[in-house]
Order: C-alpha cells, then structure tokens, then sequence
C-alpha cells in the first residue's frame, strides 16, 4: 500500500482516541486526504438522544468542507470496541456513503483497516466510492 494511505491509517488511528463514546463504547476515527495533500480528521461524537450523534467521517468532511475542500483523494477509517484489542474492518454507513458521495467522484477511495491496540496495521481493504454506492442518488440524475 503507498505511504501515503499508510499515514491516513495512523491519523485515524490517533484521532479515535478522540472519539466520544459513553453508550456504545464503539469508537471510530476516519481521516480525509485532500488531493492537495491536506488531510482532515474527524471521530464518531456520541448523543444520548441517539439521532444527534455523528459519525466520524462526516465529522472529518465537515471539517474539510468548512475549509473550503471540494477535491478528495480518500478516506482511511478505524473502527472498534475501545477494550478490543483488534479493531474492526468497519465499513461507513448508509448516511455517511451518501455524504460523502457529495463531495466525492466515483475513483475516491475509502480504506477499512484492522489494527493491534498498539496501531500496528494487521489487514486492509480499499474499495471505491462507486463500489461502495453504486447508482448513489444525486440532484444531477
């Protein structure tokens, strides 16, 4: 995998220490690259209301969006049970694929991982926005 997308895996590795979680314990960091390079992160933000929560990589969108970001490479997510001691590969919800669906063209990548608890990286997949949300609904169709 190229080094880039290795240092978008450790960013969302880190910033799901962030993550807060007091219901599910279920923590979740995703990191946005930019195709200029910069990169954006974001963690999963718990609600007792339930609704209100927000998912970690709308979180890192938004931050990206509110930048004045229109051009995305990829997102890298790490996903779990805080006391797991291997993450999951979890892969983005529903509304989470259609939010980023857009910002993002068909070739942008979304990168699930499986880590150690130490961040060591044990298992990959990437898979593209169209394969993850083909024939997505948009305004233009």
């Amino acid at each position: 995998m190229d080094k880039k997308y290795i240092e978008l895996i450790n960013k969302a590795f880190e910033i799901r220490k962030s993550a807060y979680t007091p219901y599910s314990h279920y923590k979740v960091g995703a990191s946005v690259l930019c195709k200029n390079g910069k990169v954006y992160l974001g963690c999963n933000i718990e609600n007792g209301a339930f609704s209100p929560t927000i998912c970690a990589e709308r979180t890192a969108f938004v931050e990206a969006v509110k930048n004045g970001e229109r051009d995305f490479e990829a997102v890298a997510i790490v996903t779990g049970h805080e006391d797991a001691s291997v993450t999951e590969m979890g892969s983005p919800c529903g509304v989470c694929r259609q939010f980023m669906s857009e910002f993002c063209k068909d070739d942008f990548k979304i990168i699930m991982t499986k880590m150690s608890r130490d961040g060591e990286l044990l298992d990959s997949k990437m898979f593209t926005m169209n394969e993850i949300l083909p024939d997505r609904f948009t305004l233009n169709s």
